[in-house]
């Protein structure tokens, strides 16, 4: 028993490194697979190939069974869910990353905690502090070094509607954080279901836009690929890490890294050169949050 006890922390961190290392390839497996399918069914295709995986672990895993028990609120709970996510959430940022560079793609996607707090304070009515707004302010000026590559005196946007994109994508990440906070049910089972919703409002969506189109092999490749490693194989991993660690924190500070890992597959596989800019725009984005989450939990402690 306590050599279980005592083997929980590194499992927990093993997890929450395999989580990172599936993200770090998340923007370069999008910019790979965009350029043999459409956004849209790149969208579909992926959050598919994620029910289905998702699906089967809740069975191995005996979940499944627990739907019996849901009310109609729940399901209906998951519709709105998975309009949001993998919905409106991946239909904007996989056409944001059509739009953008992959490294400034990825590198805007990352302030959704900045988000997050800002969401928080409108309609939660939490107050902000010094530090809250000290980081809101270091990250959006990373945040303008990056989407002008450096250049904040001729300032113009590599492309505005992507830019525009990729931010927007943080406020639907954070909105579907912030519906979450309140979740009972078990986050694998919902997740499923999430995504089940999902690809039901996918197909009509494309339906209704006359999208439908064979995809490439690569392309269907791309897909599940990305259904397996940013979004079903992921989350599970992520959800192991959370319930066997000790220390939570340490797992959130760990998902930072994930960004800066993005960027080295970025200059590897795509071949796409990183802007200085781009890593101290990250560098400014990265270090605010983390220090907003260490004088938060500092404050925690002292109270």
């Amino acid at each position: 028993m306590n050599n279980a006890i005592a083997g929980a922390p590194s499992k927990a961190i093993g997890f929450a490194a395999m989580t990172i290392l599936f993200w770090s390839t998340s923007a370069t497996a999008f910019k790979l697979s965009l350029a043999h399918l459409n956004f849209l069914l790149l969208v579909f295709y992926a959050a598919l190939a994620s029910m289905l995986v998702l699906g089967f672990l809740c069975v191995v895993l005996g979940k499944i069974k627990q739907l019996r028990s849901w009310k109609r609120l729940d399901y209906s709970r998951s519709l709105l869910l998975g309009a949001l996510n993998p919905g409106l959430y991946y239909i904007v940022l996989f056409k944001a990353f059509d739009l953008l560079p992959a490294q400034e793609a990825e590198v805007l996607n990352f302030t959704w905690p900045i988000v997050l707090t800002l969401l928080g304070a409108v309609f939660l009515r939490q107050q902000l502090s010094f530090t809250d707004m000290l980081a809101i302010c270091v990250s959006f000026v990373g945040v303008a070094i990056v989407a002008s590559h450096g250049d904040l005196v001729n300032f113009q946007f590599s492309n505005a509607m992507g830019v525009v994109l990729a931010l927007g994508s943080t406020l639907v990440w954070a909105v579907y954080w912030l519906v979450n906070q309140t979740e009972t049910k078990d986050s694998l089972l919902r997740l499923f279901t999430n995504f089940t919703a999902g690809v039901i409002w996918l197909a009509v969506l494309i339906s209704l836009t006359d999208s439908w189109a064979l995809p490439s092999v690569k392309g269907l490749a791309g897909a599940i690929y990305i259904g397996l490693f940013e979004m079903s194989l992921a989350f599970f991993c992520w959800f192991q890490a959370l319930k066997l660690a000790r220390n939570v924190s340490l797992l959130n500070n760990m998902i930072y890294l994930t960004p800066f890992a993005s960027l080295g597959v970025i200059w590897w596989v795509l071949d796409e050169p990183i802007f200085p800019s781009t890593w101290l725009g990250l560098g400014l984005i990265s270090g605010s949050i983390l220090f907003q989450g260490w004088m938060q939990n500092r404050s925690f402690d002292s109270g």
